[in-house]
């Protein structure tokens, strides 16, 4: 956002004191001030432009809005369910395992995909049935990830195992029978991440503050 310059805004002058003699008496009415006002249309042109000053920075590099379509995260979002994407955190801190994600599908980058994070770089990520193991330098034996986010309805088997590079990430569904993830298309790149979902605003009976944690 572009910052304003102190000579921006100019004060209104204080016309408290000022007089206007008619013949000999004084009335205290105020003299006009011989400007001419501005055009609606000027008028209107400078607060579409104030507009796109502050929204489209906002738009652009802190947060946006995305529609949920589709099935793929149910029972955690559902479809046509409004979400405001973070867009900034992802500049200062890396994402976590279970962050709801938006990012550019990697196989057609014009598509907005979310999904959950199961595995972080670095780490070796083992489907086995139903069971989600993680292996890394933690736990170089793995440890089985507990799902609470996901319904047993919504399970599928599954046998995988990836070791995620330095910048990927891995990343499923929360309704597994119906999501295209990592499972079918591969790992994701970070560059693709776009930012976590922070609100649900609506419906606003589902209104939420990072919804899916």
């Amino acid at each position: 956002m572009s910052g304003t310059n102190e000579n921006d805004a100019t004060p209104l002058p204080d016309t408290s004191r000022e007089k206007t003699s008619y013949g000999n008496n004084n009335s205290g009415a105020l003299a006009p001030t011989g400007g001419k006002p501005e055009s609606f249309g000027l008028e209107l042109l400078k607060i579409v432009l104030f507009a796109v000053i502050i929204v489209v920075p906002i738009r652009l590099f802190i947060a946006q809005p995305f529609v949920v379509s589709g099935a793929s995260m149910e029972p955690t979002f559902e479809s046509s369910e409004y979400l405001i994407v973070d867009q900034l955190s992802y500049r200062f801190e890396k994402p976590e395992r279970g962050d709801v994600i938006i990012f550019r599908f990697p196989l057609d980058p014009s598509k907005f995909f979310i999904k959950r994070i199961i595995g972080l770089p670095g780490e070796t990520v083992m489907l086995e049935g139903k069971t989600v193991t993680i292996r890394n330098s933690e736990y170089p034996d793995g440890w089985v990830l507990d799902e609470a986010y996901v319904s047993p309805k919504n399970l599928d088997d599954n046998t995988l195992s990836v070791t995620l590079d330095s910048d990927e990430y891995f990343v499923l569904g929360d309704n597994r029978r119906e999501s295209s993830d990592s499972r079918s298309w591969g790992t994701l790149n970070e560059r693709h991440i776009i930012g976590r979902a922070i609100v649900r605003l609506f419906p606003i009976t589902h209104f939420d503050i990072l919804p899916g944690t």
